[in-house]
């Protein structure tokens, strides 16, 4: 163990931050572990994610930034194992026929709990719609003037799951290797247990998704003409007409696109994916307002959204094969969505990751 602990450290970079602040009076050295131990195998279907010190969030050529994605600050990373892709519909089965483990979208609704999320008052919807189910997409039939109105497009399928993702009569033959939808934060962290791994942070996340590249809008640069070979997102008006010329209109196997600097898949486009962080509206500007850079943050302590504040929810990240340049353009690195806990929806999933500390215990049983 000593042997172990201390090869580790020899492989950690002390790294100045003056010289990614600028501020020489300030500057600190932060030991950040870049080398994978030599001690440990990586994982089957993970890859390792050099540490690094980088900037988190929207970077300043980047047009299509929301507000919560800035201001941008610095956080500094220690290396760790990732999922090269989105954990597929085959594996997610292999968890569940071991399991027995039922999903959130085919449980019994519980009114008590779900409406501890909505304001006072809110009255029970009928029993014929409280019924277990999910979200699944619809186009519509003309052009959206009120690209804020969700319900245009969304809608609440009775018997939609992660085995039915459009719902009764849809099933996942020729679609193994697809990443699974239809899943809760719940869902994700159960199948995360089981393996023996958990969710990434959204620092984790961002720095996997960005491998060695910095500074840029998307995983690969700024060109934006080079999205449809680059990622399973929306092509033509949404949510009217989807032209196909990625190739795909829904879910698309993984490593079906090219993989980023450090060999991981879909980190933009194809579903969203799960992070461990509370979302909190003021976050980033309590962060960038410190000043120090933080060392392996795991985000807020609580939940906050300020347009919702009856909301418990964790951030999202990566996009989907919803994404496009006229609405949500969330392919981009530092894009992230609020999401609550209970929710499942036919674009979102997940990928897990393992620390060096987690991957030592796990081999030494």
């Amino acid at each position: 163990m000593l042997f172990n602990c201390r090869e580790e450290q020899q492989k950690k970079e002390v790294v100045d931050t003056s010289k990614t602040t600028g501020k020489t009076d300030e500057a600190k050295s932060i030991d950040v572990l870049t080398e994978k131990p030599d001690t440990l195998a990586v994982p089957d279907g993970m890859v390792w994610v050099p540490g690094a010190v980088f900037m988190k969030g929207a970077v300043t050529q980047d047009k299509m930034a929301m507000g919560h994605e800035g201001p941008a600050h610095q956080v500094a990373v220690d290396g760790f194992f990732i999922d090269a892709t989105e954990v597929t519909n085959a594996q997610f089965k292999k968890f569940v026929d071991a399991t027995d483990y039922i999903t959130v979208a085919e449980r019994k609704i519980d009114w008590e709990e779900m409406k501890k999320q909505l304001p006072e008052g809110t009255p029970k919807p009928h029993d014929s719609i409280m019924q277990p189910g999910s979200l699944t997409f619809k186009k519509t039939k003309s052009t959206v003037q009120n690209l804020y109105d969700f319900s245009q497009w969304w809608q609440w399928t009775i018997g939609a799951n992660w085995k039915n993702p459009k719902g009764p009569g849809s099933n996942l033959k020729g679609k193994e290797d697809h990443p699974v939808v239809h899943v809760s934060y719940e869902d994700a962290q159960a199948y995360c247990d089981w393996a023996g791994r958990r969710l990434p942070t959204e620092a984790e996340w961002e720095l996997a998704a960005r491998g060695t590249t910095r500074n840029t809008v998307f995983f690969w640069g700024d060109d934006a003409t080079k999205l449809p070979q680059m990622v399973n997102s929306w092509e033509g008006e949404f949510p009217v007409k989807n032209t196909l010329v990625d190739g795909f209109e829904g879910t698309a196997p993984v490593k079906s696109y090219q993989q980023n600097s450090v060999g991981l898949y879909d980190m933009a486009g194809n579903v969203w994916e799960w992070t461990n962080d509370w979302y909190n509206s003021g976050y980033y500007k309590d962060m960038a307002g410190e000043g120090e850079v933080a060392l392996n943050p795991t985000g807020p302590g609580t939940a906050f959204n300020e347009r919702d504040p009856y909301a418990k929810e964790k951030v999202i990240k990566g996009g989907s094969f919803l994404c496009s340049d006229s609405y949500c353009a969330s392919y981009r690195v530092s894009a992230r969505m609020a999401t609550s806990l209970d929710s499942a929806q036919e674009h979102l999933g997940f990928r897990t990751v393992a620390t060096a500390e987690m991957i030592r215990d796990e081999q030494s049983k």
